[in-house]
């Protein structure tokens, strides 16, 4: 049995060291070979050129593959992993076409496993563990009117005027930009075109209260079904959303407008001048330390009176062992190839795990990667 870890970025070097350490078998696969030997060299002993063909070739029967790359490797990789008998995990998003390989890993007994990073990931495991809460509370009442929120965000731990730095391409971040979402608001669908035309002040209840400027993003109505809400629920909010630093739109706004002026290739074109600038200006320096903010929020009301109210809420920052988005990101998905190697997720596409046990066992870990961990129950 072999982990094929495939891709070395910023995010993905404290989970690949955690298999590492712990005596796994590991292949890092990375389409630079330099960088990935910058990156574990002192550790990896068998550190590759990325290339489709070659993992394909490499693969085993019972062999896992973690592709940290971007988003277009998922699918071909599963599939190598479909023929090949393997395994699969990403903390990306489930997409259509991931989604579609469901039946055959299942005729196959084979897990792939997905978004089980920081958001997507550590987000639902909060959301899991609150919606099981709730439900074996006394509170609970299929009857009572439910609000759902959930907001993440990676920011500078030490604001600068843009509001924002990057760790990684500054590309993904503005197609976002330009993304539609769509959330449960007043019990009704709120459709938003772009992210600037619904942005809110949150107070996350840290140990010091803090404002935040927040968005929705994505398509929240899925995640009702997947973290178990009854159809039968009345559900006034329900919603999934960025988190950025005070004053971020203001710091933004001639990026919006120029965003909302982008077509077409010259478009596209504008918008890799626009990251390049960006990264170039607004990067984190070496040994910045970078902060993430994930407050995950569930009330449930009766008569209009909040009957139970709890919020998780998370801080971290980096420090001398790396930035806290890695540790974050690439904890979780070592986690999930443990829970694959023992056969405890069942086969199939699956997203963060919900079972409770495996749920507690994760958060377990997760509390030692950040400064601030905390349950506040608002009643």
């Amino acid at each position: 049995m072999t982990i094929h870890w495939c891709g070395t970025g910023l995010s993905a070097v404290p989970g690949l060291r955690r298999l590492i350490a712990a005596g796994y078998p590991v292949t890092v696969w990375n389409r630079t070979v330099k960088k990935a030997q910058d990156a574990v060299g002192d550790v990896a002993t068998d550190i590759r050129a990325f290339d489709m063909e070659a993992v394909a070739v490499a693969l085993q029967p019972g062999d896992v593959v973690v592709s940290m790359l971007p988003g277009d490797w998922h699918v071909p990789l599963a599939k190598a992993c479909l023929a090949a008998g393997a395994q699969f995990v990403s903390s990306s998003y489930i997409a259509p076409e991931m989604r579609a390989l469901d039946d055959a890993a299942r005729e196959k007994g084979l897990a792939f496993v997905n978004e089980v990073g920081l958001d997507p990931g550590i987000d639902h495991l909060m959301a899991h563990q609150l919606v099981d809460e709730y439900k074996a509370s006394a509170a609970f009442d299929p009857k009572n009117h439910l609000s759902f929120l959930s907001y993440c965000g990676g920011v500078p731990k030490i604001a600068n005027p843009f509001r924002y730095k990057f760790s990684w391409s500054p590309l993904g971040v503005l197609k976002a930009l330009r993304s539609p979402s769509r959330s449960l608001k007043d019990y009704k669908e709120f459709k938003v075109d772009r992210p600037w035309n619904a942005i809110t002040t949150y107070t996350a209840p840290l140990k010091t209260p803090e404002d935040f400027e927040v968005y929705p993003n994505r398509d929240s109505y899925p995640f009702m079904e997947q973290y178990h809400f009854d159809p039968n629920w009345p559900v006034k909010t329900f919603v999934r959303g960025t988190l950025r630093l005070n004053g971020w739109a203001e710091a933004w706004k001639d990026v919006f407008t120029e965003i909302e002026t982008l077509t077409g290739p010259e478009g596209d074109a504008r918008l890799k001048d626009m990251s390049d600038g960006f990264w170039e200006n607004n990067a984190y320096d070496e040994g910045e330390p970078d902060r993430v903010v994930l407050v995950v929020d569930l009330k449930a009301e009766k008569d209009g009176k909040a009957v139970w109210h709890k919020t998780y809420v998370m801080d971290a920052w980096g420090d001398a062992k790396g930035t806290a988005m890695g540790r974050l990101v690439s904890i979780p998905v070592s986690l999930a190839v443990e829970a694959v190697l023992k056969g405890t997720i069942a086969p199939g596409v699956s997203a963060a795990p919900s079972e409770p046990a495996m749920v507690a066992d994760w958060m377990a870990t997760i509390g030692g990667l950040c400064q601030h961990l905390d349950v506040v129950d608002n009643i």
